[in-house]
């Protein structure tokens, strides 16, 4: 697969993966869409989320089934209520992220900030190591807490593509000061479920640029291959 840091769609054959960073951070939502299926799929719900989506929704000849979140910070669930409620989309999630999902406010409160976030009722919460089926392939749960309480990503092992929301990014990794997060429990994640795949595998992270694991176990300045 070829990548670089632009955000040109990622073509998995006949699965696209359109990154579109959105909202007032930039945060990136990832559609995956299967035009032959007809069938799509959203990785976080940015701010705006849903107007970057509709347009390449209606070109690909495809409804949205369901919304992933890789972790409830109000950057990546901005936008999900609306997605669910236009869509239908079925939402899933890790539960430990709960109260940050279905009750944003406890985020506006320690932000001192008023967002007008909405709660996005999720309909079913994932696990460490579930199989989740969508667009004809299996994808991959791994919880990588330490960022925050239910930071999962999602591995397509045929496409060789991880989505790990803000666990790590391209030389870096998620902040692990805000309420829950914790630097060891971080670091051990990223080294049990992110450097423990295929080194070939392509990093989609929640913010910046993509990478592969290979390139992180080498170069990342936070958290080294080996403890």
């Amino acid at each position: 697969m070829k990548f670089d840091s632009r955000n040109e769609p990622i073509s998995l054959t006949d699965v696209k993966i359109h990154v579109l960073p959105s909202g007032p951070i930039q945060t990136i939502g990832y559609l995956l869409t299967d035009a032959k299926l007809g069938e799509a799929i959203l990785v976080d719900a940015p701010g705006d989320i849903l107007a970057k989506i509709k347009p390449v929704l209606a070109k690909e000849g495809c409804t949205l089934k369901e919304l992933w979140l890789t972790h409830g910070h109000w950057d990546h669930m901005q936008d999900g209520a609306a997605v669910k409620s236009e869509t239908g989309a079925f939402v899933r999630a890790h539960r430990a992220d709960q109260a940050m999902i279905e009750t944003p406010e406890t985020m506006e409160d320690f932000m001192r900030t008023k967002l007008g976030l909405r709660g996005v009722k999720v309909d079913a919460w994932v696990e460490q190591g579930e199989r989740l089926s969508a667009l004809g392939r299996e994808f991959e749960v791994r919880h990588v807490p330490g960022h925050c309480p239910g930071n999962v990503l999602f591995y397509q092992a045929a496409a060789q593509v991880a989505l790990v929301g803000d666990a790590l990014f391209n030389r870096g990794v998620g902040r692990w000061d805000f309420p829950s997060g914790n630097f060891d429990q971080l670091a051990r994640g990223i080294r049990e479920q992110i450097y423990t795949l295929p080194e070939e595998t392509v990093v989609l992270p929640g913010h910046g640029p993509r990478t592969t694991v290979g390139d992180e176990k080498k170069f990342n300045p936070y958290v080294a291959a080996l403890a």
